[in-house]
Formats: C-alpha cells, structure tokens, sequence
C-alpha cells in the first residue's frame, strides 16, 4: 500500500471537532519544524568533535555543512512536485520517515565519506519538508490567521534551534557528537502517528478534482466559512491557469512573482544568518570567547532571543502587516552586520568589545528571524495561485538553499583567508542589498485570500482599483449611451 493511499485511511474530518483537527495540524507542524531546527543546527556543536576524530580540514569541515544542503536543494526541486502528486501530507509523511531514518545513520557514521552521504540523504528530506509543510499549514488555515500559522512553523525551527544549542552544550563535557546528531530520530518516528491521523488540504483535492472531499475537508478547517462557495473560488482560480510547471512561472502574469521569491529566498541566505547556526562556537572564539562553557552556551542564549522575536513577530503580523515586520527586520541586519565589522576591525577583542560583537550577533540573528525567518515562509506560501504554488514555493526555496550552499561551503574559508572583519562587511553589503530589493517588490498581503492575491500580480505588482458601484438608477439621459 502507497504512502498516498494510506493518507487516506483516517476517520473523515467531519467527524471530528474543528478545534480538534487545528491542534493536531497546530501539534504536527510544530513537530515537524522543531525536528528540521534541530537537525540544521545540531551539526554546530558535533563539527566541534567530529572534526577531531576524522581529521578534518577547514575545507573539509564547509562540505560536512555543505553536502547537506546541497541535498536540500534536490529535495526542493522534486519536493513541490511530489506534494502535487502524492499530496501534503503524503509528502510530510515521507519526511518524517527520512527524518528518522538518516538522522540514526548520522550518528553511526564510521567516517567522514558516510557521513558526508547520509547527510546528503538527510538534506534531501530537508528540502522536500521545507516546501511541503508551510503548504500543508497555509492551505489548511483561514486566511485571518494564515500568516501568523505559517509563522508559527519558523518558531517552532528556532525552537528546534534552541533545543540543539542546550543539547550541544550538556553533551560537549564527553564530545558525544553521535547524541548530538541523532536525537531527533525519535521526535521524527513519533510525529507520523497524528500525521495519519489528518487530511490533505481542501485546495490539494481541489486540483485533483476531489471536489466533495474538498468542502468536508473545508468546513472542518474552516468552519466559519461557506466550504462550497470557497471550494468553488479555488476551483475557479485553477481553471483559469495554464498549469504548473516551472516554465510557467516565466510567463506573464508571475514572472514578477517570480523575480521576487527567487530574489527573496536568495537574499534571505546570502546575507549570513547560517553562517551563525553552522559556526557559532568558531564565531565566539574569535571574538575572545574560551571554553565549551562559553562557546555552547552563548548560542543557546542568541536563540532564545530569535526565539523571542519570532514569536513578535507572529503577534503583530497579521495586525501590522508582512512589509513592515520584514523591512524592520533586514534594516536591524544591516546595522548589527555594521557593528560586527567595526568590532573585528579592533584587533584582539577583550572586556566590553567583545560582549559588544556578542550583542551585535544576538541583535543579528533576532531580527532575521523577526523579519526574514518569520516571512520567507508566509511569501512562499501565498506568491502563487494553487497550480503554481508548490512549484513556486520549490523555486523559491531553491533560491534560498543555493545562497546557503554558498555561506555553508565557503564561510569558514573566507573567515581564514579574509578575516572576520572583512567577511562581515561582505555580508553588510550584501543585506542592504536585500533591504532595497525586499522595499521594492515586498506585496502587502494581509488579510488577502490565496486566490485575491493573484489579482497585484496580474495588475504589475499593483492592487487592483475596484470597479465603482454602478448607479442603480441611472435615469433617462443614461439611454441612448446604454443603446450603445
């Protein structure tokens, strides 16, 4: 029996309470970004013994981070592909499996060559998960909460995050690398049992044209709103689409669309935030920090901070809107990236200077996750209509993991070759580029149903001026112009 058809072997959701079925979607979304936080940033504290053990250069350390992302890049190019096919939920079911699968691997790695592949494997799960679960949640929420729900998965990765760092930190006394990289296996096996439990998403039967299931499924997730008057609008939306392949999204009405996520998803990246998840013991021992006790635990506290900020941003942004949360975000980017090459161009660092270069990191990777952690899901999910979403959704992402394919491979080389001063101006450019770039072409989508938001694409990137309400009586001079 297909994954695909045992998706479909729960009880009907009609049968259970619509708070009921948002806690279990709430419970495995969260699950699964915990998992992903987890498995990106667990790599931090292991490389610090893995290193030790395998012998491994500076070079060969960017491809233990590399490799794996790399693998993400395959798994977001198939993944929005197989969520069409096979569904959301199949394809999240398929990722908690491999979750579970190659994060054991991992950890009974005898050398590096099986690590760097099981890591590889692992990345491709990654991929598929990071393009199939913020679908799963934002065609599974009504648009009122949609983007603090697709929020909520980024909280739960930096909740991840967190997790990692605290873990790193009790098992670096002993350098147990294995435990660091394999715990998650459990979480991973364990989130599968509510997964069975749920539908797909009332727009995926929608688009394999399972109309019926789509309004049961719809009134369950939604059941302030007309489920048949909805389904019909995305049916409506989807007959008017020539399809959904890649090429498509170069076409008008999207090819704006499409420059914007692409561009999005890069800068998202390239301006460094993993650079702080994947190195940030190497990072603080630069800055003058000594000892596991220090260089394990500051991380920890730089998380929970990005914790906090992620959740702000939840609480306001389906109040204040996505632009201003993303653009208050990037500009604090700049300013604390400005700090940092300041901090590093004064040589030895000691006493207050460097609690300032810890600041400045702290501030850094808070308002990322303020800004661009919180929104690159929300923007990748709601860009496209329902036909070209997934694959929109894949483009974007892909952009997204090319540029941290990049800042994973080549970061800790340019830190040895550049200096830390250097590479951090490097990556203040890079973010005031991104502050530009997202202030021209950021949409306003608040508030804004899925289907709603194709109408600024097709308009130039501009919302549609509605029609004024014609006069009910025009009277008698309005005649002859009628006649014509």
């Amino acid at each position: 029996m297909s994954i695909a058809t045992l998706s479909e072997t729960p009880q009907p959701p009609s049968s259970k309470s619509p708070r009921r079925t948002g806690r279990l979607f709430a419970l495995t979304g969260a699950v699964v970004g915990v998992i992903y936080g987890y498995d990106m940033g667990s790599i931090s504290g292991a490389l610090v013994f893995l290193s030790r053990d395998f012998h491994l250069t500076e070079a060969e350390k960017g491809l233990v981070n590399s490799i794996l992302v790399f693998g993400s890049i395959v798994g977001a190019l198939i993944g929005g592909k197989l969520a069409d096919a096979l569904g959301r939920k199949a394809a999240m079911l398929i990722v908690a499996g491999s979750y579970a699968a190659f994060v054991a691997l991992s950890a009974l790695a005898p050398n590096v060559v099986v690590l760097d592949v099981v890591r590889f494997l692992l990345g491709a799960a990654i991929g598929i998960s990071i393009v199939a679960a913020p679908l799963y949640i934002a065609e599974s929420t009504p648009a009122r909460i949609r983007g603090a729900s697709v929020a909520a998965y980024q909280v739960a990765t930096v909740a991840g995050i967190v997790l990692t760092y605290f873990v790193n930190w009790g098992l670096s006394g002993g350098g147990h690398w294995r435990w660091m990289l394999g715990l998650s296996a459990i979480p991973a096996a364990l989130v599968m049992i509510p997964l069975f439990r749920l539908p797909d998403t009332p727009r995926w039967y929608v688009l394999k044209g399972r109309t019926e299931r789509a309004v049961e499924v719809m009134a369950t997730t939604d059941p302030d709103t007309d489920a048949r008057a909805e389904v019909a609008a995305v049916a409506a939306a989807l007959a008017k689409e020539s399809g959904g392949s890649a090429r498509s999204l170069l076409r008008k009405p999207y090819a704006r669309a499409t420059l914007f996520v692409v561009g999005l998803g890069f800068f998202c990246q390239i301006t460094g935030i993993n650079a702080v998840t994947y190195y940030s013991p190497q990072i603080f021992e630069e800055m003058g920090f000594t000892g596991n006790g220090q260089n394990f635990l500051l991380p920890s506290f730089v998380q929970l901070a990005s914790l906090a900020a992620t959740v702000l941003a939840i609480l306001i942004i389906d109040r204040l809107g996505r632009r201003l949360v993303l653009l208050s975000g990037i500009g604090t980017m700049v300013t604390m990236l400005a700090v940092l090459s300041i901090v590093f161009s004064m040589g030895d660092l000691h006493g207050a200077t460097t609690w300032v270069g810890f600041g400045a990191i702290l501030l850094f990777t808070a308002a990322f996750n303020f800004g661009f952690g919180s929104l690159i899901w929300v923007y990748a999910s709601e860009a496209f209509p329902a036909q070209l979403r997934s694959t929109g959704a894949s483009v974007m992402l892909t952009a997204d993991l090319v540029a941290n394919l990049l800042i994973a491979q080549f970061f800790p080389t340019l830190m040895a070759w550049a200096g830390a001063a250097w590479t951090f101006t490097g990556l203040g450019v890079l973010a005031f580029c991104a502050l530009v770039f997202a202030s021209a072409n950021a949409p306003e989508t608040k508030g804004r149903q899925l289907e709603e938001i194709q109408g600024y694409w097709r308009n130039g990137g501009r919302w549609p001026t509605p029609d004024p309400d014609p006069d009910p009586d025009p009277g008698p001079a309005a005649a002859p112009e009628a006649a014509l």
